[in-house]
């Protein structure tokens, strides 16, 4: 786990050096859990959110995006239960005065358990080599079973302290697990008390006049209270779908693990609206089809898995997050929700407007139910720079960090080189950037060593690297260097523009989805 951690060290410090992430506001010493994107970043980013958008929108012909306001009226989010219910519960410790989500705290103890027991399985598997059954080791050895039960027993009690909402129950589990405060040591705690995630601002020209507002901590309710003017204007019928891509912001006291959760942050979200009592059908082929999209990348099937929820949210009837192996563990990057009717039952309720859909083949109307695909673009990004991270050792002893980025997500996707500064060669080399800049993100390099500009690009996840030399002046050939074999190839000028877009194109990718 160590190794690993010192693996997600380098890969921030790389974000930063190459231009991918800054702390934001950071020559005021930064603004904790809040992230700029930079040059590298944003191009990553801006090709994340196309893949999804293009797969959402032109792969189905059901569903159209919208772009709503991050302000909404205040009663939306009484209706949604985000006012009352969108809590965490926090503690306190006295002695260091700092403030911890107590649920977080309870999850680190039982990794605790974990790690006690992955400590035993690999000082046995050291101890008897080849010969070592794991399975039989963790069903038979008596440290083993002990950690397990007190794991076990632990995680039913959270679940169910969780569950009930018991507030009490937390705090005594807190207690009796000893669990202590990383700063101070002391078991010094306060009460578990509710903390809402939501920001608020004011909104009007006066103090007296003015209306509390929410910026919004998710993004899907501006679908939802849109949901029937999209319907209505694009003559759909059920089932159909509404996508999104925008900013949300909540409040977090724990936020850690650089990218992975911050205050501010994007949302990838689709709603696909159903006839009640269809809902779990389309759920599952939503889940399969939601995997189908993360693993067409190719980072590696196995660095997935589904996660049910155990503790569903009170409008949902089925939940599952697809995880991804970061270097800190499985973690969540998306979720899919059935979610019932409940919110447009409620916006209903609380705005006193009949939003029913009218089915014609049924002749008659009905709220329908909504099954929900929600991805968080930055813990997106952060899985595809994570897994595409790599430290080489190559022949003679040199190294080279290079980012094996998917080709058609990458920021730049070639770089033209001349040889030399001189005799030609970068006019000629400038001509190539001009053809091919219309289609593609292209560099021009031509500072320092041809090795040094390689990785250069290798180190920001170029996929080409194209080199002019004087041969390329006689017979309009160029060196084709490819990323991650690092083979070069002498192809014609005129045949660079297709094979760059046959490996680059996002449209490659998506019809892996067909």
């Amino acid at each position: 786990m160590a190794q690993q951690e010192d693996v997600f060290k380098k890969i921030v410090a790389h974000a930063k050096e190459y231009g991918f992430v800054f702390q934001s506001s950071e020559i005021y010493d930064g603004l904790a859990a809040v992230y700029d994107y930079g040059q590298n970043g944003v191009e990553l980013k801006n090709n994340i959110k196309r893949y999804w958008w293009d797969a959402m929108t032109l792969l189905h012909e059901n569903i159209v995006g919208i772009d709503s306001a991050i302000f909404m009226h205040p009663t939306i989010w009484k209706a949604s239960g985000h006012v009352d219910a969108f809590n965490d519960p926090l503690i306190d410790n006295r002695d260091s005065k700092k403030r911890y989500r107590a649920d977080v705290l309870i999850e680190d103890q039982i990794a605790k358990y974990d790690e006690k027991i992955n400590k035993e399985v690999a000082k046995a598997a050291k101890r008897f080599g080849e010969s070592f059954d794991e399975a039989m080791f963790r069903q038979t050895n008596p440290r083993v079973l002990e950690h397990a039960a007190k794991r076990e027993a632990l995680h039913t009690r959270f679940s169910e302290a969780m569950n009930a909402n018991d507030l009490a129950e937390l705090r005594q589990i807190i207690v009796d697990e000893q669990i202590v405060c990383p700063i101070s040591g002391t078991k010094n705690w306060t009460d578990v008390r509710q903390f809402n995630l939501m920001f608020k601002t004011e909104m009007g020209s006066t103090a007296d006049g003015a209306m509390t507002v929410y910026l919004r901590p998710e993004t899907a309710q501006g679908i939802f209270v849109n949901y029937l003017n999209v319907q209505k204007t694009g003559r759909m019928r059920l089932p159909f779908g509404i996508a999104q891509i925008g900013k949300a912001f909540r409040n977090e006291i724990v936020a850690r693990q650089f990218i992975f959760r911050m205050r501010e942050f994007e949302q990838m979200e689709m709603q696909f609206f159903v006839r009640p009592g269809e809902e779990l059908k389309w759920f599952a082929q939503w889940k399969e089809w939601r995997l189908k999209w993360h693993k067409a990348l190719g980072l590696g099937d196995e660095k997935y898995r589904y996660h049910d929820h155990e503790k569903l949210a009170h409008y949902a009837n089925a939940a599952t997050d697809i995880e991804f192996q970061m270097p800190f563990g499985f973690k969540e990057v998306e979720g899919i929700h059935s979610r019932t009717n409940f919110d447009l039952s409620q916006h209903e309720k609380f705005s006193g407007k009949n939003i029913k859909y009218f089915d014609p083949e049924l002749n008659e109307s009905y709220v329908p139910y909504v099954i929900e695909t929600s991805i968080g673009v930055d813990r997106m990004f952060l899985s595809v720079l994570c897994s595409s991270y790599e430290e080489q050792e190559l022949e003679g002893g040199e190294k080279r960090v290079v980012l094996h980025l998917p080709e058609a997500l990458a920021p730049v996707k070639c770089a033209v080189m001349p040889l030399v500064r001189k005799d030609g060669l970068p006019e000629k080399a400038r001509e190539i950037v001009n053809e091919l800049k219309f289609d593609f993100a292209t560099h021009y390099d031509e500072k320092d060593s041809i090795g040094k500009r390689y990785r250069r690009q290798d180190a920001i996840g170029t996929p080409f690297c194209i080199t002019v030399d004087h041969q390329s002046l006689e017979d309009n050939t160029v060196t084709l260097r490819e990323r991650d074999s690092m083979q070069q190839a002498r192809v014609n000028i005129s045949d660079l523009h297709s094979l760059i877009h046959n490996r680059v194109s996002l449209n490659a990718l998506l019809r892996k989805l067909k």
